[in-house]
C-alpha cells in the first residue's frame, strides 16, 4: 500500500487529498505539494479525512481517557460524543486505567474522529515500571496500530537531553507524562530510548498502516518561570532530524513543540523558531501564558493558543478547566473544546484572513436578528440559555445603540 506521502511525492492526487482540499477550499494540487514537502498531513479513519498543516485551517485535538485512579467508561463515551458534536478535529485516547483495550473499543464505536494514542502509556500500565522491556513497548505499539488508530505519539528523548536537564535546574523539571515514563525507563535500565533504537521499525509500522507519526514534546516547560533551555533546543533538533527520516521513508509526520507554559510575549517567537527549523506541521499543547489560572486554565490556554495559532501553529491540543486539578468531566471537555475552537479561529483570521463567519454574525447583529446569532454560534444551546428567553436583548433594552442611531 502506498501512503499519502508517497502518492504526493510521486505526483498523484488521491481521493483523500481531493476530499480535504474541497473541505478546506484550496486547490488539490496545492495540498499535494504540501504533503510531498512534509508541511501538511492527512489523518485518516475510515472515510473521514482530516488535513493538518500549512494552508489548512487550524485543527483542535481533544484528550480523553481514564487514569490510574479514575475509571468511568460512561464518562469517556460521553467525552467522545461531545468531542464529535462540538467540532473537535481529532481525539487522543490517553487511557491508563481499567481494561484499556475495551475502553478504546468503546471510544472507537462512539465517534468517527481520527484517534491518536501514546503507546508507552498502556505499556507501563500493563507491564509496570520495573518489569517493562523495550519488547513490551514495541509490542504495545504494534497492537495499537492494529486497532485502527490514525496517529501515534512517541517521545524521542535522548540521553543527551537528560544530561542537559540535570545541568539546569528547572522549577518544574519535566512535565510530559509520556516523556517522563520513557526517560524513567532509560534511566532505570541505563539504555537508550527504545523508540530511537527501533525507529526503523516504528517507521515501517507507520508506513504499513499509513499512520501519522507525532513526535512528542518531552522538553516543554511546566511554568512560565522555566524558559527555553538547551534541553528544548536539543529536542527540536532531534525531532526535526527524526521527521526528515520519516518523510524519506514515506511516513507522514507532525512535530509537537512550543507547548506547556510559556509567557505570552515568548509564544510567537517560539512558534516562529520551530517553523524556521522545519516546515513540518506543528502541534502545540496550550500553551499556558500564566500559572495563576487554576480552575480556568482553558481560558488561559485559549489565550496562549490564539497567539500560537496566529504565529503559525497548525494543530492545538485543548486544555480543560480541570487542568492541574484532576481528570476532566464531560462538561469540562466541552468547555475546553469550545475555548480552543475559538482560539483556532482567531489564529485563522490572522494567518489566512478567514473572517466570513465573523462577517455573517456581524450582519445578523446589524439586523438585530438575535435568533440568527444564536443559530450560527458554536454552541446554540448555551447561547440560547444566556439570552434570558426574552424576545429582545435585555442588556440595553430600549436604549440599544443600533436602534438609537438608526432612528436619529
Amino acid at each position: 500500500m502506498r501512503t499519502q506521502a508517497e502518492h504526493a511525492q510521486e505526483g498523484t492526487i488521491t481521493p483523500q487529498m481531493q476530499d480535504v482540499a474541497r473541505t478546506e477550499g484550496i486547490a488539490p494540487e496545492a495540498l499535494r505539494e504540501g504533503i510531498a514537502a512534509g508541511s501538511a498531513v492527512i489523518m485518516q479513519r475510515g472515510k473521514r479525512y482530516t488535513g493538518i498543516g500549512k494552508g489548512l485551517s487550524t485543527k483542535v485535538n481533544v484528550n480523553l481517557g481514564t487514569s490510574s485512579t479514575k475509571v468511568c467508561l460512561d464518562d469517556e463515551i460521553q467525552k467522545a460524543t461531545i468531542a464529535e458534536k462540538f467540532g473537535a478535529d481529532t481525539i487522543s485516547d490517553l487511557s491508563m486505567g481499567g481494561d484499556i483495550n475495551a475502553i478504546r473499543k468503546e471510544i472507537f464505536s462512539h465517534t468517527t474522529l481520527p484517534i491518536t494514542t501514546v503507546p508507552v502509556y498502556q505499556a507501563v500500565v500493563e507491564n509496570g515500571f520495573k518489569q517493562m522491556t523495550a519488547d513490551d513497548i514495541m509490542a504495545t505499539l504494534r497492537m495499537q496500530m492494529g486497532q485502527g488508530i490514525s496517529s501515534v505519539v512517541i517521545h524521542g528523548v535522548s540521553r543527551e537531553m537528560l544530561i542537559e536537564l540535570r545541568k539546569r535546574k528547572r522549577l518544574l523539571g519535566m512535565v510530559s507524562k509520556g516523556g517522563s515514563v520513557t526517560s524513567a525507563f532509560m534511566l532505570m535500565n541505563q539504555c537508550e530510548n527504545p523508540f530511537i533504537e527501533h525507529f526503523d521499525e516504528v517507521l515501517s509500522l507507520c508506513r504499513k498502516h499509513d499512520i501519522v507519526l507525532s513526535l512528542g514534546n518531552t522538553a516543554r516547560s511546566g511554568c512560565i518561570h522555566d524558559r527555553r533551555d538547551r534541553m528544548q533546543l536539543a529536542e527540536i533538533r532531534q525531532n526535526v532530524e527524526l521527521a526528515h527520516r520519516a518523510r524519506a521513508a514515506g511516513v507522514q509526520v507532525i512535530i509537537e513543540g512550543a507547548g506547556g507554559h510559556i509567557r505570552s510575549d515568548r509564544i510567537a517567537p517560539m512558534v516562529k523558531y520551530y517553523k524556521k527549523m522545519s516546515a513540518f506541521p506543528l502541534f502545540v499543547a496550550g500553551p499556558l501564558p500564566t500559572d495563576i489560572a487554576v480552575g480556568y486554565d482553558h481560558i488561559a490556554g485559549a489565550a496562549g493558543a490564539s497567539i500560537a495559532s496566529a504565529a503559525g501553529a497548525d494543530y492545538l491540543c485543548y486544555i480543560t478547566p480541570a487542568e492541574h486539578l484532576g481528570l476532566p468531566s464531560p462538561a469540562a471537555v466541552k468547555e475546553g473544546l469550545i475555548a480552543f475552537r475559538i482560539a483556532a479561529h482567531i489564529g485563522d483570521t490572522v494567518k489566512y484572513g478567514r473572517e466570513a463567519e465573523d462577517t455573517k454574525i456581524a450582519q445578523l447583529r446589524a439586523a438585530l436578528d438575535r435568533e440568527g446569532q444564536i443559530r450560527c454560534s458554536m454552541d446554540p444551546d448555551r447561547a440560547r440559555e444566556l439570552s434570558d428567553g426574552d424576545a429582545e436583548c435585555t442588556m440595553c433594552g430600549e436604549f440599544c445603540a443600533i436602534k438609537i442611531m438608526r432612528e436619529f
